[in-house]
């Protein structure tokens, strides 16, 4: 609506300028005609001021159409650095002019020819600076921006974090503190899942968009921070946010295991969502009784597998013919990975019918 407005607004004004040029020119000539214009000739006049004014907004208008985002963001900086470079020159030559009045048509056309070589001098200087430079001025804004994000201890959020849900419980908890750096890719990955076809997905992805949402409350222990930054020369989302993580010196947040992996193998920390789920697990040790329920066959032979409340996995050696039902193993040992924990036991005895019940 505002943008409508404008260019209504300019094409008004070009309409006025039109006419108060042929006002301009009508009275400047009005001296050298020995008929004045006067009447329906004057209104022809005015017309034509006025639609020549028209013309010209509309085709600026039209050119306009044609300047993408990608060429604005090359152009400006030419802009920029050719217009101050212009009235550098133009205020040199002003400065210049101090030294020697303007007495003669002499003095006049050297000042003219002063003016119009430092203009064209340092006009070419900024188009120069502009063309080559304009990246350097964008990586020197982009490391001004990194800069301040380094001083809120920021953190690289990964879209399965965000699907997993765990992680507005951690920060409320307070283990979580600084800036939470969210790529804009991330949050186009993340709408996907919100829009898949496949009903869980869709349920985790807009579950996903809400966690998100509340953390960018202002109740939040954390500040949410939406980058555009996209690495183009790599592919993969999971490369990306290793590019940004080195960039920003930041920590990647994941539940990813195989992101886990090649963050350590290239230098980045990692804060894994999962390994602090595991490292809140109660310690199991050797001897210790367990009670669990078996609910499936284990992969070798007399093995029955349960879990525990936690989501841990017990191995059960001598427990494959009790699938179903609950029985008391003794620990053998404990196998911690990144992916979880499994504890491994062996059968003690099968519990009665009623104490199941009880249970």
């Amino acid at each position: 609506m505002a943008l409508s407005i404008t260019r209504l607004m300019f094409l008004l004004s070009c309409v006025l300028m039109g006419l108060i040029w042929t006002n301009f020119v009508l009275g400047y000539v009005a001296a050298d005609l020995t008929v004045p214009i006067e009447g329906a000739s004057r209104v022809l006049w005015y017309v034509f001021g006025g639609t020549i004014g028209l013309v010209i907004s509309i085709v600026i208008l039209f050119a306009l159409r044609f300047v993408t985002q990608e060429l604005f963001e090359r152009l400006f900086p030419v802009l920029i650095t050719m217009t101050f470079s212009m009235m550098i020159g133009y205020f040199v030559a002003k400065y210049i002019q101090n030294f020697w009045p303007l007495e003669t048509e002499a003095d006049v056309n050297r000042h003219l020819y002063t003016v119009s070589t430092l203009v064209l001098l340092f006009g070419f200087v900024g188009i120069s600076l502009g063309l080559t430079k304009a990246s350097s001025w964008e990586s020197l804004v982009t490391v001004v921006k990194k800069r301040q994000l380094e001083f809120g201890n920021p953190k690289i959020v990964d879209t399965s974090v965000i699907i997993d849900g765990r992680i507005r419980d951690i920060i409320d908890a307070g283990f979580i503190e600084g800036t939470l750096v969210i790529p804009r890719f991330v949050l186009t990955e993340l709408q996907h899942v919100a829009d898949s076809a496949d009903v869980l997905r869709r349920t985790k992805g807009r579950r996903g968009l809400d966690i998100l949402k509340a953390m960018q409350d202002d109740s939040s222990k954390v500040t949410v921070e939406i980058i555009d930054d996209d690495p183009k020369e790599v592919a993969e989302v999971d490369g990306k946010l290793l590019v940004l993580a080195r960039e920003y010196n930041a920590k990647v947040l994941t539940t990813d295991y195989n992101l886990n992996k090649v963050a350590q193998i290239e230098g980045v920390e990692v804060l894994n969502v999962n390994d602090l789920a595991n490292a809140l697990k109660p310690a199991a040790l050797p001897d210790e009784n367990l009670e669990v329920k078996i609910v499936k066959e284990g992969k070798e032979a007399d093995q029955g597998v349960g879990y525990l409340d936690d989501g841990t996995m017990i191995v059960v050696d001598g427990g494959r013919t009790y699938v179903g039902r609950r029985v008391s193993a003794v620990v053998t040992s404990v196998l911690q990975t990144a992916a979880g924990r499994m504890i491994f036991t062996k059968l003690g005895q099968v519990l009665p019918e009623e104490t199941r019940q009880a249970l």
